[in-house]
């Protein structure tokens, strides 16, 4: 593991990237790797979960901040020969910014109740869905990766038989009051407890599955809706689908990024659909009843004669359904001229025949161009 590349590298960031840029990269990389864009790639395989775990390290506060002060080393146990940093200091400057506020802001603001119930944390996920899925609406099964309750110990970070205790040293609260003598005389001030890490309780004999911290990292499966109308790029939340929160809080929930694969004959434009369809000279001269390719199956459409390339025609309501909302959006129709090729003998003669037999006044285009070239 001592050849694992650097986590900011993987997502090609420097270490001042900020939470939105990490994600913004994550997004952007996980798409472009995704196994379903990418089938039978193994490279492309590897590298999505290189970045999965990456975001996995760097979307999370603690471990992130681990990473940065100790590498792989601080968030993996087993990575490297061991050995760890025996030389390097921790400086801890907190109580010198202690002593600052408390005396240029007026005195410690009061601390929050640490054993108050806080709502999780979101969850994201990835996911590549067809054009037609994405115009209609369906039910996918995701891999979702959360935090979750520990099941053995119910969230306490307990060991079964046992409880959380009140810290005996900063009696629940979670602060501690620390006298310290300074230039300006002896100043009060306050920071975490040492004893149980601003928690307000303390664990004697730790949950084995959990190690204590109450909950635990687990991928499950889960079907989710995603809403008809929705784009590429676009997302969309699963409300308490995310993190397991604080004391009883409320989950988090769980952010759906959305990929939707490129369709071989239509185009979006918001909610219309566009398609480009091939017509044979003697069609569009003529005019014909043709079919016509929609998102509801095949639907018949009569062009009249004298079509010219580049002519739309509209089909209405055949788009796509607008999010929240049951009003579609149209269907247009370019035609294409489809120049024949390969012509016969026979063939040629016939269209000089035809050539001879036209003038100007049939080609209305033709016509006016040459009356501007002429003045």
């Amino acid at each position: 593991m001592a050849d694992k590349r650097d986590y900011y590298e993987v997502l090609g960031l420097d270490r001042s990237a900020s939470d939105e840029q990490i994600k913004k990269a994550y997004r952007q990389l996980a798409k472009k790797y995704h196994p379903d864009l990418n089938p039978g790639d193994k490279t492309a395989e590897e590298r999505f979960k290189e970045v999965n775990e990456a975001y996995g390290v760097l979307s999370d506060p603690e471990k992130k901040s681990k990473y940065d002060q100790f590498g792989h080393a601080g968030v993996d146990p087993n990575f490297g020969a061991g050995g760890g940093y025996g030389g390097a200091y921790n400086v801890d400057f907190g109580d010198l910014g202690d002593i600052f506020s408390s005396f240029f802001g007026g005195g410690a603001s009061r601390r929050a109740n640490p054993n108050a119930p806080r709502q999780g944390s979101d969850a994201e996920v990835n996911v590549v869905i067809s054009f037609e899925e994405a115009a209609f609406g369906c039910q996918k099964e995701i891999n979702v990766t959360r935090i979750e309750q520990c099941a053995t110990c119910h969230g306490s970070g307990a060991k079964a038989g046992t409880s959380p205790v009140t810290c005996p040293v900063c009696h629940g609260t979670g602060q501690i009051h620390v006298q310290q003598r300074t230039a300006f005389g002896i100043m009060q001030t306050q920071r975490t407890c040492d004893r149980c890490g601003g928690r307000g309780k303390t664990i004697d004999q730790p949950c084995k599955t959990c190690n204590g911290k109450g909950k635990v990292r687990h991928t499950l499966k889960q079907t989710i809706t995603i809403p008809a109308g929705i784009d590429d790029g676009q997302t969309f939340i699963v409300r308490g689908g995310g993190n397991a929160g604080d004391n009883g809080g409320p989950s988090g929930d769980l952010r759906v990024y959305v990929s939707v694969r490129p369709h071989p004959i239509f185009e979006r434009r918001g909610f219309d659909v566009w398609c480009d369809f091939p017509l044979t000279f003697t069609q569009a001269a003529l005019g014909d009843e043709i079919v016509v390719p929609t998102l509801d199956g095949n639907v018949k459409y009569t062009i009249p004669e004298g079509v010219q390339p580049g002519d739309i025609f509209k089909l209405k309501g055949k788009g796509i359904q607008r999010l929240r909302s049951s009003v579609r959006g149209d269907q247009y129709v370019r035609v294409v001229l489809e120049v024949p090729r390969n012509l016969n003998g026979k063939q040629r003669d016939l269209l000089r025949e035809f050539e001879k037999s036209t003038s100007d006044g049939n080609y209305k285009g033709r016509k006016s161009f040459f009356g501007k070239f002429k003045a």
